[in-house]
């Protein structure tokens, strides 16, 4: 049993900072890949960053490239997302999974999503 838990959201302004933070524990995939995702009312839940478990490399989707900055932890088995100069469309529940990559695209590999941290941003 894998449980994931994410925190560190709130509200904030435009232009600010939050810092969220992902904790997994339990039974840990044994290819360890993990990232964010955030879903929006009304629509799906999208693929926002991701950092590889073993070289590091970061990918991001376009609408945060340059504001928000993945970092893990693999010894605490945490991942993090600094996000800076927040939008109102950066507003969402935020959740991180274990993810692989099909293709181009990075996918939710694990079925149980916690219960996610919730980002308001105010113009």
């Amino acid at each position: 049993q894998v449980q994931l838990v994410e925190s560190g959201g709130g509200l904030v302004q435009a232009g600010g900072s939050l810092r969220l933070s992902c904790a997994a524990s339990g039974r840990i995939i044994r290819s360890y890949t993990m990232g964010w995702f955030r879903q929006a009312p009304g629509e799906e839940r999208e693929f926002v960053a991701t950092i590889t478990w073993n070289t590091g490399l970061t990918y991001y989707t376009d609408s945060v490239k340059g504001r928000f900055t993945i970092s893990r932890d693999n010894a605490k088995n945490t991942v993090d997302l600094q996000m800076n100069d927040l939008k109102p469309e950066d507003t969402a529940v935020y959740y991180c999974n274990f993810v692989a990559r099909l293709g181009s695209e990075w996918t939710s590999l694990y079925n149980y999503w916690g219960q996610g941290t919730q980002v308001t941003v105010s113009s």
